[in-house]
């Protein structure tokens, strides 16, 4: 399939309703209103085809450009391809999702994710919290930076609260995802997200709720899987 067809196939599956619950999750723009597990439906047609993934996302449309990210190899993303995709996320399921999970398994992963967090645009710094929280969920710890990610739990327990709306939900992620997935870090993790309590996030016209970091944390402790890592974050 080409460009053309897809993008004819997902105007077949979007609808007025998911488009709609779309927007009350502040999507904006060109987009049909196509489900993510429909949109995996496609991911067949394109995931061997690096040229059209990378095709469909400049196409703007965000139904396209989630495909995309799902359909990529992220090892084989330059640096300049995801600047110039973190530029394009126009809204958080881009941004956190789409951008942060391929950036997160790039070879530019850390470079990029410490870069995107300093920036003053909210969606771009969300991709950076994002990016570093999903590349902990796929990485061995032994190849982490503790310090550094015990230098950006205390920095989240700080300043979370004074952060742009999405900043504060991902830097909440970030910590729980250092207490699910960094062993050495799981203790700190806690102590973290005790100390900063209930995070509140404006999740637009949802009855989406911000997940209390403590609790999620230890759900998973008792499962017994702190420290699994997953073999993917693109979902």
């Amino acid at each position: 399939m080409n460009v053309e067809e897809i993008m004819d196939k997902l105007a077949e599956m979007g609808s007025e309703q998911t488009k709609k619950t779309f927007i009350n999750h502040g999507a904006s723009g060109s987009f049909f209103g196509v489900k993510v597990g429909d949109l995996k439906k496609l991911v067949k047609h394109v995931k061997k085809d690096q040229e059209l993934a990378l095709a469909l996302y400049e196409t703007g449309n965000s139904d396209a450009m989630y495909l995309a990210g799902l359909s990529v190899n992220p090892k084989l993303m330059t640096k300049e391809t995801l600047q110039n995709w973190v530029h394009k996320a126009n809204w958080y399921l881009l941004a956190e999702y789409t951008v942060a999970g391929v950036a997160a398994e790039s070879p530019h992963a850390i470079e990029l994710a410490r870069e995107w967090m300093e920036s003053d645009e909210e969606m771009i710094a969300v991709a950076g919290w994002s990016t570093y929280a999903n590349y902990l969920s796929i990485t061995p710890d032994e190849k982490l930076d503790l310090e550094e990610i015990q230098a950006l739990l205390l920095r989240a327990e700080a300043m979370i609260h004074q952060e742009k709306n999405r900043v504060r939900y991902v830097m909440n992620g970030f910590v729980i995802s250092v207490g699910a997935y960094v062993t050495a870090l799981h203790d700190e993790a806690i102590r973290v997200a005790e100390t900063i309590g209930k995070v509140h996030v404006n999740m637009g016209k949802t009855a989406c709720k911000v997940p209390l970091a403590v609790p999620y944390i230890q759900k998973i402790e008792e499962r017994n899987k702190i420290g699994v890592k997953r073999k993917t974050c693109i979902c």
